[in-house]
């Protein structure tokens, strides 16, 4: 018996977008830049969550990367270092160990925690490859953590996992 993929439904360019799945978050962060969209950035972003100073840094973070890319969107052209446009998107995986999984569950009611790999090319003719961190709300909506160092229990080994391999297209059956 064939093993059947899951139905991905993607924007007009091809890619996965939206909160439905972990790919759609991290290539919705990435357009957020690309676009110089602040709403959809903010709009993309784990709520704020959890206690001590974590939230307070969190907030800063949003509110300041929230100002970058108004002050971005306000130029006549992007700067050269800039995203312009999503190159490679990388299948949602789980990290190696247990922990931020488990964590996120006990401490916060997140359903799952997993990372995507986006490939980007810049405005200067560079790639980039961002490693991004995934959360599956207590709604079972994902949304992007892209502070992953405030919350180092959330975020333990992201950084140590080896490079991906398989792209999202073989994960999932395309829909337009």
């Amino acid at each position: 018996m064939p093993i059947t993929k899951p139905k991905l439904k993607v924007a007009a360019d091809g890619l996965p977008t939206g909160h439905d799945t972990p790919e759609g978050a991290a290539c919705d962060l990435a357009r957020a830049f690309i676009n110089r969209d602040a709403a959809l950035f903010s709009n993309t972003c784990v709520r704020l969550y959890g206690g001590g100073k974590g939230p307070d840094d969190y907030a800063a973070f949003l509110k300041s990367t929230v100002e970058g890319i108004q002050q971005e969107a306000a130029k006549k052209e992007p700067s050269p270092g800039g995203p312009k446009s999503i190159g490679k998107v990388f299948a949602a995986r789980h990290l190696t160990r247990n922990g931020p999984a488990s964590y996120g569950y006990a401490a916060f009611k997140f359903q799952d925690i997993m990372f995507v790999d986006v490939g980007c090319f810049l405005h200067n003719g560079d790639r980039c490859l961002n490693r991004t961190l995934v959360i599956k709300d207590e709604a079972g909506k994902w949304y992007v953590h892209p502070m992953p160092n405030v919350s180092p229990l959330l975020s333990t080994g992201l950084n140590d996992e080896s490079g991906s391999t398989v792209d999202f297209t073989d994960a999932y059956q395309l829909e337009k």
